[in-house]
């Protein structure tokens, strides 16, 4: 076995104590289950008590700092591991299945959720002063990292502005500025700076998916979709697959369903009405590919999660 050096133990022993403190702070302001907007534009916080079953779910880009606890994420046929240690970056919309692995009341799991302004992530690129990396790389949507000391810091100081309110105007966009950076300077911001960087393929290949994103209902023609990116039919399927995890249609597919899902949901359409309105034309065809995906039919599937959802509250 390979024994730590001196500087590695020093290192793991600062991240954890700020981890504890952050674990704090977030917790005085985090005591129901949920995630909850903050006063500071665009950090929430986030907090489960037990472990959830698989949830659909459509992530925008953002920086999620995991303090405690473990969460599995499955986007297209990749599963993402993230626990205490690590944070989750992703750079564009993606629709995923998610679910806490790891919780209870008395070690519930805790983190912060910071919105990424796309423009912002352009400006500090483009500055004079951002040191100047290496050419970006093939990016990927969604990528985890170790969480630095430096982020940690950063993330505690801007969880500290709920307790000073009249300093969030100022050091608010500062301090985000500042996790911005530390994200971009660790090993998972090439991907962040591959889709930020206007021409790059990455970048042409997220606008198409942004755009995907936007008209999930309508027909889709993977031919007009590479004509938006500048880019073939095969590239276009490359670096698709490679920033997402999955084909153009599998991304349309799963966020309709997802879509679907959550309408039915929330507001209680039944399986056909759903279907057409995300873009299907045979409720069978809805039926079969739903079953497939979530593991049961739609209207089965939507009373299972009300009825966990109700234990869950009356637990």
């Amino acid at each position: 076995m390979t024994k730590q050096s001196p500087k590695n133990d020093e290192q793991a022993r600062l991240a954890a104590g700020l981890r504890s403190k952050l674990i704090c702070k977030i917790a005085a302001h985090m005591q129901a289950e949920g995630v909850q907007e903050t006063a500071v534009a665009g950090l929430n916080l986030y907090r489960r008590d037990k472990p959830t079953v698989c949830n659909s779910a459509a992530y925008e880009p953002r920086l999620i700092v995991f303090v405690q606890g473990q969460k599995r994420i499955d986007v297209g046929a990749t599963t993402l591991l993230c626990d205490e240690t690590t944070f989750l970056l992703t750079s564009i919309d993606l629709p995923v299945i998610s679910q806490v692995v790891a919780a209870t009341p008395q070690k519930p799991m805790l983190g912060l959720l910071i919105q990424l302004d796309m423009p912002e992530v352009r400006r500090i690129l483009s500055e004079e002063e951002f040191p100047a990396s290496a050419e970006p790389a093939e990016a990927r949507g969604m990528a985890v990292g170790l969480t630095s000391i430096e982020l940690l810091d950063a993330c505690s100081r801007l969880v500290d502005l709920l307790d000073a309110p009249q300093d969030i105007p100022f050091l608010g966009r500062l301090i985000e500025r500042e996790i911005v950076y530390r994200l971009l300077r660790s090993p998972q911001g090439k991907h962040l700076q591959a889709i930020a960087t206007p021409g790059e393929q990455s970048q042409r290949t997220a606008k198409a998916v942004a755009w995907l994103h936007a008209n999930y209902a309508r027909p889709l023609r993977v031919e007009d979709l590479a004509a938006m990116a500048q880019m073939g039919v095969s590239t276009l399927h490359h670096h698709f697959r490679s920033l997402t995890a999955m084909s153009p249609l599998q991304y349309q597919k799963q966020l309709r369903l997802h879509i679907a899902r959550e309408r039915m949901l929330n507001k209680g359409l039944d399986a056909a009405s759903a279907a057409f309105e995300v873009g299907y034309e045979s409720a069978s065809q809805f039926n079969r590919e739903y079953s497939r995906f979530f593991g049961q039919p739609p209207m089965r599937d939507i009373k299972a999660h009300r009825e966990a959802f109700a234990a869950a509250v009356q637990a």
